[in-house]
């Protein structure tokens, strides 16, 4: 596809040049109505009929543990306390502190009529397995927090690309004017790799995550300071005059573009913000779904971010990325202290989570949403020291429900330990394929013109994981 500029000027004298250049008018006006379709931002660009409308993705920062969350192995409890060496090939690690074979701590059982297996650590997702397709070969290119952040959300292990929430923001456009289309509910921490991990890299910068924090406001300056609405709006048409006057002058310019954009979305979010983060308006039953009663402060915390996400998705959010919240401890990454570590993220994430994908089907918004859990890979089978996992990016596992999705499968494996993928290899391009197809967009042809090449999500990789689909 052609690059899909935020709403641009398009100057008499850029006209006029143009047709001095051997634009006939009758080209001239087609190319005008192209270029005006694609600056438009509530106009998608779709190759096949979509399967869903809205992404939610659940990021897991930090590298949760496969085998002790989803990917059930007895042999671990077999071989509990030997050396990893003797069993198996131990591939370097992050720290390289290689302990002994470590069974998980906690019991496993199948759930649902597909009989998926599940530790004790998710009550209530458990319950919900039917509805979702695990992907067990899961791999990484990268054993370090920040590339594979980088590598999980952009495509590639460097710092600078757009992250896929603005590439389909890119792709699809917004289903509502009053909100970014791309948004980050932060539950207090940013991962490593910071912003740039939702950040639009080479696309126009309007398609950026927008970050809304867990506390009161969720946006700074969401609250106008003007006296009243008419003194603000006389700003704002103000400062739409010089940056229309400016790129006149200059020509097409992305950050006067996005800057004359973005004036006018933050004028509709003073409104649309504060009555999305209002959930007074939420039956008691509904608040208690998501374990907002609940005792475990962090559970409140991330499922009123799930409640948030559920909220967005009503009023036409096209992606929604939620990070975990703060927990005093380093997140997934448990390197050390297992047990409390992995416990007390559950505890955070378990009950929101299954409310959520309750909710969503209760109110006939599941199968135009596609949810997705992971991090940006998992850990070891063997300890780290004495009670914690390092980093493996050999095979883990992730899992996705909604619209468009085979619930209750089953894709790949990683061999008898859940150390290294054995069959169904999964790619992060692969899985950046799947959900652009899904949302009805053909990842080979949404592409980008940067630096004298068609740039686009996947690459040169990707492909579909058609097992997983409906």
């Amino acid at each position: 596809m052609h690059p899909r500029p935020f709403p641009s000027i398009l100057t008499r004298r850029e006209m006029l040049s143009r047709c001095a250049n051997g634009f006939g008018a009758v080209a001239l006006t087609a190319m005008l109505a192209e270029e005006a379709a694609a600056a438009d931002p509530f106009r998608p660009v779709l190759h096949h009929k979509p399967a869903v409308r809205n992404v939610i993705f659940l990021y897991m920062d930090g590298g949760p543990s496969q085998v002790d969350t989803f990917d059930y192995k007895p042999m671990l409890e077999k071989y509990n306390g030997r050396d990893p060496r003797t069993v198996f090939k131990v591939e370097p690690t992050q720290f390289n502190s290689i302990g002994k074979v470590m069974a998980s701590p906690w019991k496993f059982k199948q759930y649902g009529q597909s009989g998926i297996w599940v530790s004790d650590l998710f009550p209530h997702i458990s319950g919900c397995v039917d509805d979702m397709a695990m992907i067990h070969s899961m791999v990484s290119k990268f054993p370090e927090h920040t590339s594979a952040n980088y590598f999980l959300h952009t495509g590639s292990g460097i710092q600078g690309r757009p992250s896929m929430g603005a590439w389909m923001g890119y792709g699809l456009g917004s289903e509502n004017k009053n909100l970014p289309g791309f948004i980050v509910l932060n539950g207090g921490l940013i991962p490593p790799g910071g912003l740039d991990n939702f950040n639009s890299g080479f696309l126009p910068a309007a398609f950026q995550g927008s970050i809304f924090r867990a506390g009161d406001p969720p946006v700074a300056n969401i609250v106008r300071t003007e006296a009243t609405d008419e003194e603000q709006r006389r700003k704002l048409a103000l400062l739409r005059k010089l940056d229309a006057s400016v790129a006149e002058r200059l020509g097409r310019v992305d950050e006067i573009e996005s800057a004359i954009a973005n004036h006018e979305t933050a004028y509709r979010m003073q409104t649309a913000v504060p009555e999305l983060m209002n959930i007074n308006g939420e039956s008691l039953a509904t608040q208690k779904l998501y374990g907002l009663e609940a005792a475990y402060g962090p559970t409140k915390t991330f499922g009123r971010q799930c409640l948030i996400a559920r909220r967005l998705i009503e009023r036409g959010a096209r992606f929604i990325e939620l990070t975990v919240p703060s927990l005093g401890h380093d997140r997934w990454d448990q390197h050390a202290n297992l047990r409390k570590g992995h416990e007390d993220n559950c505890r955070c994430v378990d009950q929101p989570i299954a409310g959520l994908l309750r909710d969503l089907k209760s109110r006939g918004l599941f199968e135009s949403t596609l949810v997705i859990w992971g991090g940006e890979f998992g850990r070891t089978p063997f300890a780290q020291g004495n009670d914690g996992r390092d980093h493996n990016q050999y095979g883990f596992t992730i899992w996705m429900a909604g619209g468009g999705i085979k619930g209750g499968a089953v894709h790949g494996a990683t061999d008898e330990f859940g150390y290294k993928m054995v069959n169904g290899r999964v790619e992060i391009h692969d899985l950046h394929a799947t959900m652009l197809h899904l949302l009805g967009i053909d990842h080979t042809k949404l592409t980008f013109r940067f630096g004298g090449r068609d740039m686009r999500l996947t690459d040169v990789h990707g492909n579909v994981v058609r097992e997983v689909l409906a």
